[in-house]
């Protein structure tokens, strides 16, 4: 006999459950069925459109994103030392998961060692995909849990995806190569490079892009003008003073993110350098941070709010695909991004002037 129990979720309001109960078939055919498939027989239509009318079944947008009766539950499992990033991460995927009707469970992972339970308590809350923005998109432990697993990911900002595994991202070697040729469009000769953390493939793809645009510009690739950030404020800092205690200082700094910017502006002010007069600072991300100092950044706009709604979207609409049997129509799984070089206060001609003031 068929079980007609109304479900006790949503208060008594009939479910795409109900309505399955009710016509003795599974969710999915039901949703077949509201979203006019021509794969369902019609002897079933008929069985589930009467069980429709009987329950007083409504099926709105949300309801047209189940898959076997159950909303679509996707995580986002983040680490990311800059804030700024993390927080316009978070707004545009929180507002896409709105849009998609679709619930998003947020877990974070920051502690080294503990990737693989991040992801366990994530699959145990019954996600149906995972968002992973930077670095923990480029994470080998978590990226071989997850495929262990099988379930369906995007990774954001990564310069090297898993063929697995779907991708959103810009081309950081270009949005690099076109900062560096924009430096020495301006006459820097000598420019300062912070890379950013090892652990993340941009990195490697940003520092690509600025030997390359040197090379092409026959400007002097030095070893000095390189030096190692972590993508955090701190890290900034230190590189910052590493370039400006050189003999033979950079006239331009080019850091990685807008935080190691920022950073490097702070060391430029300590010193009692000008920028830009004294010293060219440029940044990468567009974050909120680029704009909140003084003089405000130069930096490359990673569309880091529309990257993490695309991610949501492609996630969404891959599960959809997945849980109807045709995940081979979900065309390109590598999303490239488009990202802009923005001008603002903080880049300028190199001038004649004093030896750089360095650290007692």
């Amino acid at each position: 006999m068929t079980d007609t129990r109304p479900s006790r979720r949503q208060h008594n309001v009939p479910t795409i459950t109900d309505v399955a109960h009710k016509a003795g078939v599974s969710p999915m055919t039901v949703s077949r069925v509201i979203n006019a498939k021509h794969t369902v027989r019609e002897q079933t239509r008929v069985r589930v459109e009467a069980a429709i009318a009987e329950l007083n079944y409504a099926p709105n947008a949300a309801a047209r994103t189940l898959a076997g009766g159950e909303e679509m539950r996707i995580g986002l499992l983040h680490s990311n030392p800059s804030f700024a990033y993390l927080s316009a991460f978070l707004v545009g995927s929180l507002d896409q998961a709105s849009r998609s009707n679709v619930q998003l469970v947020v877990e974070k992972c920051d502690d080294p060692g503990q990737e693989a339970a991040a992801v366990a308590h994530l699959l145990n809350g019954r996600v149906d995909g995972i968002v992973l923005p930077p670095p923990l998109s480029d994470s080998p432990d978590v990226l071989a849990a997850l495929k262990t697993a099988g379930v369906p990911i995007v990774a954001v900002a990564t310069g090297r995806a898993p063929e697995w595994a779907f991708s959103v991202s810009i081309d950081d070697r270009q949005a690099a190569y076109d900062m560096t040729r924009h430096l020495g469009a301006l006459g820097h000769v000598r420019i300062g490079f912070i890379t950013g953390n090892p652990n993340q493939t941009a990195s490697a793809e940003r520092l690509d892009g600025y030997r390359a645009a040197l090379a092409d510009m026959r400007l002097p690739d030095d070893p000095a003008l390189v030096t190692e950030g972590l993508f955090t404020y701190r890290s900034g800092l230190d590189a910052a003073d590493r370039l400006l205690d050189l003999d033979d200082a950079p006239s331009a700094i080019f850091a990685s993110n807008d935080d190691m910017a920022a950073a490097t502006v702070a060391i430029a002010h300590r010193r009692g350098l000008d920028v830009p007069s004294d010293l060219t600072v440029c940044g990468f991300d567009d974050t909120a941070l680029a704009t909140t100092i003084w003089p405000e950044l130069t930096t490359i706009r990673q569309p880091v709010v529309e990257m993490s709604r695309m991610a949501v979207e492609l996630l969404v609409h891959a599960i959809r695909l997945s849980k109807a049997g045709r995940l081979g129509d979900i065309g390109e799984p590598h999303v490239l991004a488009d990202y802009t070089l923005i001008r603002r206060q903080s880049d300028a001609a190199p001038r004649r002037r004093p030896a750089v003031q360095r650290r007692d």
